[in-house]
């Protein structure tokens, strides 16, 4: 069998996973997905290999992940790990979009860049007349 790689994108959070047979291991920037903190990263990172079931315990992945925050890095494996698994099964395709879109599309919103002279994104800049 191939070793597969696929990346993911959330924000500006950017996850590299490479998939290949084994036993089932999931590691996240050399850290095993079973002592992953925080517990709400790691739930968000197991979806899709709950929901491919059996296929998720032949192979051995591991993401690489970094920038942005914890959200971001959970959100961008999740997505990783997603393709890695599709690319092995096609039929799971169809799973993953009825459960979540965002398991196979990349969420491509980010951040409002700044306009010039102003201090954010949408605020104005503020007159007085004395």
């Amino acid at each position: 069998m191939k070793v597969i790689h696929k990346a993911g994108k959330r924000k500006t959070a950017i996850a590299r996973a490479t998939m290949k047979p084994g036993k089932g291991v999931v590691v996240i920037n050399y850290v095993s997905l079973d002592t992953y903190t925080p517990e709400m990263a790691k739930m968000k990172i197991m979806e899709p290999l709950i929901i491919a079931g059996e296929l998720s315990k032949k192979y051995d992945i591991s993401v690489n992940v970094h920038g942005g925050g914890w959200q971001s890095q959970s959100e961008a494996s999740r997505l990783a790990i997603a393709r890695c698994l599709v690319e092995a099964d096609k039929k799971l395709k169809n799973k993953f979009l009825e459960y979540d879109r965002h398991l196979i599309v990349a969420d491509t919103r980010r951040k409002e860049v700044c306009k010039p002279n102003d201090s954010k994104a949408r605020a104005k800049r503020q007159k007085s007349y004395r």
